[in-house]
């Protein structure tokens, strides 16, 4: 089946969930202002930039909090690493950025971005051109933001995509779970139907009620 033009295209890449205007710092910003940025948006890592918007880091919230942690000379706490130290010490993003900047593509699958934010335990990425420069953020609300699509957009999408069987189907979604019942030609055929629905974005599960079309008689 061919794509309805009345169909809402589904978000599938970075570029379509991200925060286009993003609140960056330069190398000098200071450890307050950085402070009083984050809570002013209400973000939890700031980009670093330099020249016309080029990312070289990332503060985050723990680059930030070894200032607290270690404030107090404790002999009862654990010695700080090297790099907590200096953290404590810093006084400016270029001294508590974390660089380089793990970044990702406008044009990545959700999927990819999803992957770096859990491998890397980052909450927010910085969305780079291929000259590294700033264009957006990507968060982890962001790309949630894809189990939000009503549950007759999903169904829409699916009811026109080009599902690898012959045979008609009947599709239905409640809370993002899609029912699928219907005659397959081959039962092997259910693993790659499976597929096809789990690809559409915002479906959360998958339920198929299908039947095998019966032989012919001699």
């Amino acid at each position: 089946m061919s794509a309805s033009p009345d169909t809402v295209a589904s978000p599938h890449t970075v570029s379509d969930v991200m925060t286009h205007t993003a609140v960056a710092v330069g190398r000098q910003a200071s450890y307050k202002q950085i402070v009083e940025l984050m809570e002013q948006w209400k973000v939890s890592a700031l980009p670093v930039l330099e020249g016309e918007g080029r990312v070289i880091g990332v503060v985050s919230e723990a680059d930030l909090l070894p200032k607290e942690e270690f404030r107090f000379d404790d002999p009862t706490c654990p010695t700080p690493s090297l790099s907590d130290a200096a953290k404590a010490s810093a006084v400016s993003a270029e001294e508590l950025m974390s660089s380089p900047a793990i970044t990702v593509h406008a044009s990545a699958a959700l999927a990819e971005a999803a992957r770096i934010m859990a491998r890397r335990r980052v909450k927010r990425l910085p969305v780079v051109n291929d000259t590294g420069m700033l264009e957006g953020v990507v968060s982890r609300s962001d790309l949630l933001k894809v189990f939000l699509r009503p549950d007759e957009e999903i169904a829409e999408e699916i009811r026109h995509s080009d599902l690898p069987i012959a045979a008609k189907i009947e599709v239905s979604v409640a809370d993002g779970v899609v029912t699928v019942g219907g005659v397959l030609p081959e039962p092997r055929l259910a693993p790659l139907l499976a597929r096809a629905v789990r690809a559409v974005e915002g479906v959360v599960g998958i339920r198929l009620h299908l039947s095998r079309r019966p032989t012919p008689s001699a």
